[in-house]
């Protein structure tokens, strides 16, 4: 690593290393049954990995969540595209959009199990809903905002439908598109959570409810902390594929 490259992360360290410092203190001030030290959640992950138990739950919730979260992405982009390219079809469908995608998912919850019942395809559905509107709106806002210039040059020069989607539409998109998959990956981690609270208990959601009732403190802090690792890796990873994609907008 270069000199001018641990200058640019200094402050992203320095922040990790105040904020684990915090922790630390604030769980050794604090009662264990509120709050435990960084390094005891350390110890207890380290535990509960070596148990092998921890393993098994996280394959679990990861194959709940790429399910639910690929199926949104599968959906969401190209109807967004869709709808922004077929002007009848989005005002027809686009106040259901605004109003599902403002609407608490966990709300719905509990029809979704009246209606389906317990099983893995209930859970992917709620990861679905919890996910596919962020990719949605911010497609169809992405798409909508290419100049009509772009449109009349690519028309001129005979493009088909399909050149036209594939040449202007999706490398115009694409930022706005991966804006949405960022937001979605953290609203898809609590519909992962929120289906294996309320549906079938499986995956993470079953290791923080069993260390909750067993008063275990620093396994439920463990647990959080493996989610916000994902969601913070996924995230970057997200924002890597953006700037590859699109970094001619830069």
């Amino acid at each position: 690593m270069t000199i001018g490259a641990i200058r640019r992360n200094a402050p992203l360290w320095i922040s990790i290393g105040a904020g684990v410092a915090l922790w630390e203190i604030a769980g050794r001030l604090t009662s264990a049954a509120f709050m435990v030290p960084f390094s005891e959640t350390l110890v207890r992950l380290w535990q509960l990995i070596t148990r092998g138990e921890f393993l098994v739950q996280l394959f679990d919730s990861a194959e709940l969540f790429l399910t639910g979260f690929v199926l949104a992405l599968i959906v969401g982009a190209p109807l967004g595209m869709l709808l922004a390219r077929v002007r009848l079809l989005r005002i027809g469908i686009e106040p259901y959009i605004m109003t599902l995608y403002a609407t608490p998912m966990v709300a719905l919850i509990p029809f979704i199990l009246s209606l389906m019942g317990f099983g893995f395809a209930p859970k992917v559905l709620v990861v679905f809903l919890f996910a596919v509107f962020p990719v949605l709106y911010n497609t169809v806002e992405g798409a909508r905002s290419i100049k009509p210039e772009m449109i009349e040059v690519a028309k001129s020069y005979r493009s088909t439908e399909w050149s036209l989607w594939r040449e202007v539409m999706l490398p115009y998109t694409l930022p706005y598109m991966m804006t949405g998959v960022r937001q979605a990956i953290g609203r898809a981690l609590v519909g992962m959570i929120a289906a294996e609270f309320f549906l079938s208990s499986t995956g993470l959601g079953q290791l923080i409810m069993g260390a909750s009732q067993d008063f275990d403190t620093a396994g439920v802090f463990a647990s959080i902390l493996v989610i916000g690792l994902i969601g913070v890796g996924l995230t970057r990873l997200g924002l890597m594929i953006e700037q590859h994609f699109a970094h001619w907008r830069q």
